[in-house]
């Protein structure tokens, strides 16, 4: 398989994110988990001022509606029009884009959330980054951690061969290309690396590389979109 399909200019448009300057300096996209906090406390004394200050380390847009009762612990950033909903939970280390959901109960943790990017129903995200456009079903989580404690190792296979990238990381969850759609209840084990236009069938256990323009169907069967005519 063809590790230059994981690296970040494979997997995202840059111009829909603020943390396009870091995603922009790494090989690939999980690479910045461990640079996130850092970013955001440089970068949020430099928003213009439609980005109001609240709380240590915390910037959240002018449009943006947050709900009395969610929480945000910094550092953190909140974009333009989007929603952060009733009893949401962002621990810190988030970046979240635009015109983004963060539904009732989703709980979110050193993430980047693209632009347009949904996790609007009982969402957990950690150490994760999400695409422009891409949604999690409600429901949905990734799991960031192996069961056994081991640093995660990028597992797939295919028609480009097989693929083993060490990440060195002890916590990741999922990377989540531009337009991926993952169905309700499913769950990104530690390492998912979902390509572009991807959509994933519900209750579905994800592990590992998927490519992109696939459909992952119940019982993980991994088909190729076809072409729209």
């Amino acid at each position: 398989m063809n590790e230059q399909l994981l690296e970040v200019k494979n997997m995202y448009d840059l111009t829909h994110t603020l943390a396009a300057p870091l995603l922009s300096s790494v090989q690939y996209p999980w690479e910045v988990l461990p640079k996130l906090g850092d970013f955001i406390r440089q970068l949020g004394p430099t928003l213009g001022p439609e980005y109001k200050k609240r709380g240590e380390d915390v910037w959240v847009h002018e449009s943006a509606t947050v709900f009395d009762s969610a929480y945000i612990h910094g550092p953190a950033i909140i974009g333009p029009n989007t929603e952060v909903r009733q009893c949401a939970f962002i621990r810190g280390n988030a970046l979240v884009g635009a015109d983004c959901v963060v539904g009732n109960s989703t709980e979110l943790k050193n993430v980047i959330l693209f632009d347009h990017v949904q996790v609007p129903h009982y969402n957990y995200v950690g150490d994760s980054v999400l695409g422009y456009y891409s949604h999690m079903g409600a429901g949905s989580i990734t799991s960031n951690v192996k069961s056994d404690k081991t640093l995660v190792v990028v597992k797939g296979s295919g028609e480009f061969g097989d693929i083993e990238i060490e990440t060195g990381l002890k916590k990741f969850g999922a990377m989540l290309g531009d337009h991926v759609e993952v169905g309700c209840n499913s769950v990104l084990n530690p390492g998912s690396v979902i390509g572009r236009y991807t959509n994933i069938y519900p209750l579905s256990p994800i592990r590992g590389y998927i490519p992109e323009s696939s459909i992952v169907k119940t019982g993980n069967v991994v088909v190729t979109k076809r072409p729209e005519a």
